[in-house]
C-alpha cells in the first residue's frame, strides 16, 4: 500500500508565489518519475511538470520560466515551486508517483494523491 499526499494549496493573489508538496509513503522499494499535473473546471488534466529518479525535469509550456519542480529522494518527497501565478493557474493540482513497491518483481505502479487547490485571484 502507497499513499500519496499533496498539500501546500491556497488562495493567492496575481503575481505571488506558492509552494506544493508531494509526500508518498508506505511499501516503497524505489521512486521512479514523479510529476505535477493540474486540472481546472471543465478541462482535462494536464501535465505541468515531471522529473526523473535523477531529478530531470520538464515542464509544460505555460510554466516554463515561472514554475520550479524538485524532489528529495531521501524523504520520497517532491517540491512545486510556483512564482508569478496567473488566474489561468487556478486548478486542482496532482502530483503522481511512478513506485517500484519490490525488488524483485521490478514492477512499477502509477499512484496519484487526492489533490490540492490552487486559486489565483484577486
Amino acid at each position: 500500500q502507497v499513499q500519496v499526499v499533496e498539500s501546500g494549496g491556497g488562495l493567492v493573489q496575481p503575481g505571488g508565489s506558492l509552494r506544493l508538496s508531494c509526500a508518498a509513503s508506505g511499501s516503497i522499494f524505489s521512486i521512479n518519475a514523479m510529476g505535477w499535473h493540474r486540472q481546472a473546471p471543465g478541462k482535462q488534466r494536464d501535465v505541468v511538470a515531471t522529473t526523473t529518479s535523477g531529478g530531470m525535469p520538464n515542464y509544460a509550456d505555460s510554466v516554463k520560466g515561472r514554475f520550479t519542480i524538485s524532489r528529495d529522494n531521501a524523504k520520497n518527497t517532491m517540491y512545486l515551486e510556483m512564482n508569478s501565478l496567473k488566474p489561468e493557474d487556478t486548478a486542482v493540482y496532482y502530483c503522481n508517483a511512478d513506485v517500484q513497491t519490490d525488488a524483485h518483481s521490478g514492477r512499477i505502479f502509477r499512484y496519484w494523491g487526492q489533490g490540492t487547490q490552487v486559486t489565483v485571484s484577486s
